[in-house]
């Protein structure tokens, strides 16, 4: 192999073209839209060619290896073609995974991936061990590959979208911690396929290797039963995970985050740490020191004894659920964006028991009202955030909780959950002043 076109030019496809670059490869990025500026910079600056806003596809088909991003789909008209073409086609996480031999532990589930890879990742680096942190959080996997460091481990978080064009990537350690409906209009609508490209990273873990499940998942225990898997499996309880969290002396591990959900990653990455080698006493350590992450169940500040929470991250309805049900207190709910094919019929006992008033934040309350309105009478829709933040300010009373859990993705208002995130801080600073 001597040249490769790497498709998309966001993080994931200029971490791959860095290493192609590294190993000798010839090199060209193409993208359908227009590239950032940050990474047309570096692109530049390293020399390495690129397209933006159109793909030459007779440019295309002359090289041996396709690298797709993650975020495009098989269905896209340049896959199609290249595929037409029989070049081989592969991801990021595929690409970069032939020029790594270290060890691995990669993490995937629906939800509470970020928050998972972040605290095994602070429990291996309060070990003093050297550890990178990369694939669907941060830096690409392949952009990690281009320094120069002899990791012990590298925690990869990887998303459906990045497993599916996988083949020979394999891990040391895999976590599949839930299937719940997502992405969906990205798989026929069809919650097995979606299942199936999680399940991928079953598939992928070492025969010696170790993977650990969610035990209360009735989807994740189909696919055990169906798909022989030769590395040790670990059931883990999601239902019930304070049980998983005692010491060898009786006591329990303590970890400061919300939620019962926080608890069960907390009992998975414990066990991974376990398996990597730490004592009990350095994992209570790092458990102990570890803080939420930004946009997850995230406590912004407090005005006039409310509190106000960012969840900005919780893009599907498990993950609202997982926050209505952390939080005892009244609740404005701060909801809505662009839908993904979410079902809220399952929404409906926490959000009576829980929310007090919704106000959604969308271009589209369609479907939101048709499902809320039986329920909550208070519901009103805003696209601007200035006005979501002081509405449910208007109206919440001391001792409530305003919660930012969308639910949805954010590209109808926003250029993705973190920028909404943002926004809504700023605004409660200002609402604070």
């Amino acid at each position: 192999m001597k040249s490769v076109v790497v498709i998309g030019g966001g993080e994931s496809g200029v971490g791959a073209a860095l290493l192609a670059q590294k190993n000798g490869l010839e090199i060209f990025v193409s993208d359908y839209g227009k590239l950032s500026e940050n990474y047309k910079k570096e692109l530049q600056e390293n020399k390495i060619p690129f397209e933006e806003e159109g793909h030459d596809l007779k440019r295309l088909v002359q090289h041996d290896l396709v690298v797709k991003s993650p975020g495009i789909s098989d269905q896209t008209a340049v896959i199609k073609h290249l595929q037409s073409a029989g070049i081989e086609i592969i991801s990021e996480v595929e690409f970069a995974s032939r020029y790594y031999d270290g060890k691995i532990i990669a993490v995937t589930g629906s939800n509470g991936k970020t928050t998972t890879v972040s605290l095994i990742y602070h429990l291996l680096k309060e070990a003093k061990l050297i550890v990178g942190l990369g694939g669907n959080i941060g830096y690409a996997f392949s952009r990690l590959l281009t320094e120069d460091e002899k990791y012990d481990f590298l925690v990869l978080e990887l998303s459906s979208f990045q497993l599916d064009d996988v083949r020979e990537f394999r891990s040391d350690i895999s976590v599949i911690l839930n299937i719940t409906a997502d992405h969906l209009d990205r798989y026929d609508y069809d919650i097995r396929k979606y299942g199936a490209a999680k399940w991928r990273l079953a598939q992928c873990t070492r025969s010696n290797g170790f993977l650990i499940t969610n035990h209360d998942d009735e989807l994740i225990e189909e696919f055990i039963e169906e798909k022989k898997i030769k590395a040790e499996i670990i059931r883990l309880s999601s239902v019930s995970p304070k049980d998983s969290l005692s010491k060898e002396n009786g006591s329990l591990f303590e970890i400061k985050l919300l939620g019962r959900h926080n608890l069960y990653n907390a009992v998975v990455s414990k066990e991974v740490a376990r398996l990597c080698g730490l004592d009990e006493e350095t994992i209570a350590s790092g458990l102990l020191s570890f803080r939420a992450l930004e946009h997850r169940l995230e406590l912004v500040t407090t005005i006039d004894n409310v509190d106000f929470i960012n969840d900005s991250k919780a893009t599907n309805v498990d993950a609202v659920e997982y926050a209505l049900e952390a939080i005892d207190k009244p609740i404005v709910w701060i909801v809505g964006g662009t839908d993904k094919g979410n079902d809220y019929s399952g929404m409906l006992d926490v959000v009576s028991k829980k929310v007090k008033s919704i106000i959604c934040l969308c271009v589209d309350d369609s479907k939101l009202r048709s499902r809320f309105s039986e329920i909550i009478s208070d519901i009103t829709t805003t696209q601007s955030m200035h006005k979501a933040v002081n509405l449910a300010y208007e109206k919440s009373n001391a001792g409530d909780v305003v919660l930012l859990s969308p639910a949805c993705a954010s590209f109808d208002l926003f250029d993705n959950y973190i920028d909404r995130g943002l926004q809504y801080k700023k605004e409660i600073f200002e609402l604070g002043k």
